[in-house]
């Protein structure tokens, strides 16, 4: 596979609320880079590390119901700075896409509009966690609550303790999305994820993928 250069690498996150198929995108992405012999990695939030996986496991557990909003918030950026200080960052500066499965976004949509936490105290946190790396773009795949619950349903999966959240809180955390794509339309890309996967990879690829190759972000 060949090597991109430093200056065309991109760090693309994917967001949006559970079931909305954003992991599903991320696959056929990283099969068009693929393809494109253009050289990647990717990871996903929280985790992506040995001990980011360790924090997930306690974020997304049941047992612990009783979480206090802000350690919630605060075990999300400890996975965060180490999964930039381990592999999002080593991997940049070697020329490498790096394509994140949630990332900062997720935090101010979920702790921030989602549990009321002060978004400017989130941001401050964040550009400190991350030593202020932000995506280069970011895909946020919107579809309603009922698709995303029917989603969840086919899969027979058994929701974890974020996805156990009333349905309220979702609605919150999705409007949350769309607030913080409004605010940056420079860096978002906004997909309707409620249409068959099809329809939303043509989205993807007409909206993103085919203005990046354009653009020459790409191996020569």
């Amino acid at each position: 596979m060949q090597t991109t250069n430093q200056a065309s690498c991109r760090f693309i996150s994917f967001e949006g609320i559970d079931g909305c198929g954003k992991s599903t995108l991320l696959q056929h992405l990283s099969q068009w880079l693929q393809d494109a012999g253009v050289a990647y990695l990717t990871t996903r939030e929280p985790g992506g590390t040995p001990l980011g996986e360790s924090i997930r496991e306690l974020l997304l557990d049941r047992a612990h119901q009783g979480m206090s909003q802000q350690a919630e918030a605060l075990l999300y950026y400890a996975s965060r700075a180490q999964l930039v200080h381990e592999v999002i960052r080593p991997a940049l500066k070697d020329g490498l896409w790096v394509l994140a499965d949630r990332f900062s976004d997720a935090t101010l949509a979920y702790q921030g509009f989602g549990r009321g936490l002060d978004l400017e105290m989130l941001r401050s946190l964040q550009s400190w966690a991350t030593q202020g790396l932000t995506p280069h773009h970011t895909i946020l795949l919107d579809c309603s609550l009922d698709t995303a619950a029917e989603r969840l349903q086919v899969k027979n999966h058994r929701p974890d303790r974020i996805e156990s959240e009333k349905r309220a809180f979702h609605a919150r955390v999705r409007q949350g999305y769309l607030e913080l794509a409004r605010r940056d339309p420079a860096r978002f890309v906004i997909l309707d994820a409620d249409r068959p996967l099809e329809s939303t990879l043509h989205q993807l690829r007409t909206a993103f993928w085919d203005p990046v190759m354009v653009k020459g972000d790409h191996p020569s």
